[in-house]
């Protein structure tokens, strides 16, 4: 089984059709469905900024493409929200899975835990449950929407709001809320009443797979809660900062092993 690969670059839409960085979330996210139209979707997890996007997109339009990685893990609340979801916007939501072959092999290799050994088993765990998946389903899309802000965390400070996504064959990635504080999404979700995650209640402030994440303690960044056990490694799961160095050469041979294991 070969490692899964992008297509070469779709569209590259001049600087001058694009919103400038400085445009409001809004009107980058209508710009972005109205010259895309279904070759654009919205990529969530459903913590607070994508429904905050999710929210804003439905009002512009009844059509736009959502869809959500499952990656096996996910909590409880999480699958309880996406069907809180579906039931109040009454749209389709895609849900995406790993290769099934792909997790056995990872699994009967490593076990199903292998995330607590090392940064490069964590690594290997989100390339397969949630990567791979991802690059899947964009090599369908020229243009893809993310919640991503600059508060959440350091490796996130320089996040563009409209940025051409080399990773992903050059199609257009869109951070509608690059720029959003903490605050300024909350004052969002109560103000249209936007349904979100039961586990914000419990002291989460970034939400993925359950085993991986926990609750933040008080003065801690937002992502804090993610991979707590990691000290110096990027709270990142390789979706929007890949990693490198070291790192990515062990994950290159580890996830060449669990490749070549389902063929």
């Amino acid at each position: 089984m070969s490692v899964t690969t992008v297509e070469a670059p779709r569209t590259r839409v001049a600087e001058d059709v694009r919103p400038v960085e400085s445009a409001g979330a809004e009107e980058i996210l209508r710009w972005g469905i109205e010259y895309f139209g279904d070759r654009l979707a919205i990529c969530t997890a459903f913590q607070a900024s994508g429904m905050v996007i999710l929210d804003m997109a439905v009002r512009i339009s009844r059509n736009v493409k959502v869809f959500t990685i499952d990656t096996g893990r996910l909590p409880e609340e999480t699958h309880r929200l996406i069907s809180d979801v579906r039931e109040r916007y009454g749209i389709e939501i895609e849900t995406v899975m790993p290769e099934a072959a792909e997790v056995a092999s990872m699994v009967s290799s490593h076990g199903p835990n292998l995330f607590y050994d090392s940064v490069a088993n964590r690594r290997l765990c989100c390339e397969i449950r949630k990567v791979r998946p991802l690059n899947r389903r964009l090599a369908k899309l020229e243009a893809w929407v993310v919640g991503l802000r600059r508060q959440q965390s350091e490796t996130r400070e320089t996040i563009q709001k409209i940025t051409v996504d080399e990773a992903h064959g050059g199609i257009l990635k869109l951070a509608p809320l690059a720029d959003w504080t903490r605050e300024e999404v909350w004052e969002y979700i109560r103000r249209h009443n936007v349904p979100y995650h039961e586990l914000y209640w419990q002291g989460f402030s970034s939400i993925g797979c359950a085993p991986c994440t926990r609750a933040v303690q008080e003065g801690e960044e937002e992502r804090a809660g993610r991979w707590w056990w990691e000290q110096e490694a990027h709270k990142e799961c390789g979706i929007h900062v890949a990693p490198n160095g070291a790192v990515r050469r062990e994950l290159d041979v580890l996830l060449a092993d669990v490749l070549r294991k389902p063929s």
